[in-house]
């Protein structure tokens, strides 16, 4: 009888510490990077500063600011956001997911020479294309491409970044 109770007790100390060893392991192994998202899920917040102010940033996928790699950005902007004349010196990505986004090509803006790409528009634009952009109505525009992710602004004096 007494055999068996020490064999007890020596079995439910060892699973005991198997559990808790489970447990610390688990908790140790980082939660995997997200790679799905519902439009709930999609947190926007300040865009970078080189993009006109009002517009808010979502990063799905990758840093844009590293210095190689994938990324997923969701911009948003508020009726009427200008981005002046400016180019990449990548391959930019853009799908309309939401409202109106006009674009022109060109070294000046000119609100004449505009297309309007409605929700569900696709377009890509190479690498040194200048362009220039505005929003009709609140607009989400997601903008994928390969890192790092640059806007060069044809005249310097239109980087907001530039501008107290």
């Amino acid at each position: 009888m007494k055999i068996l109770q020490t064999l007890k007790t020596k079995t439910t100390r060892t699973m005991t510490l198997v559990v808790v060893l489970c447990a610390t392991v688990l908790a140790a192994v980082p939660a995997p990077a997200q790679t799905a998202f519902s439009p709930d899920q999609i947190k926007f917040g300040p865009a970078p500063p080189t993009l006109p102010a009002g517009a808010q940033l979502a990063v799905l996928e990758g840093d844009p600011g590293s210095s190689s790699g994938d990324f997923t950005v969701r911009l948003k902007m508020p009726d009427g956001c200008r981005i002046a004349p400016h180019w990449h010196p990548k391959r930019e990505r853009v799908t309309v997911i939401s409202g109106s986004f006009k674009v022109g090509m060109g070294d000046s803006f000119d609100a004449t020479k505009m297309t309007a790409f409605p929700a569900g528009s696709y377009a890509y634009v190479d690498p040194a294309m200048h362009h220039y952009g505005m929003a009709a109505g609140e607009t989400v525009v997601q903008i994928s491409g390969t890192a790092p992710f640059q806007i060069n602004y044809v005249n310097p004096g239109d980087d907001p970044s530039t501008k107290k």
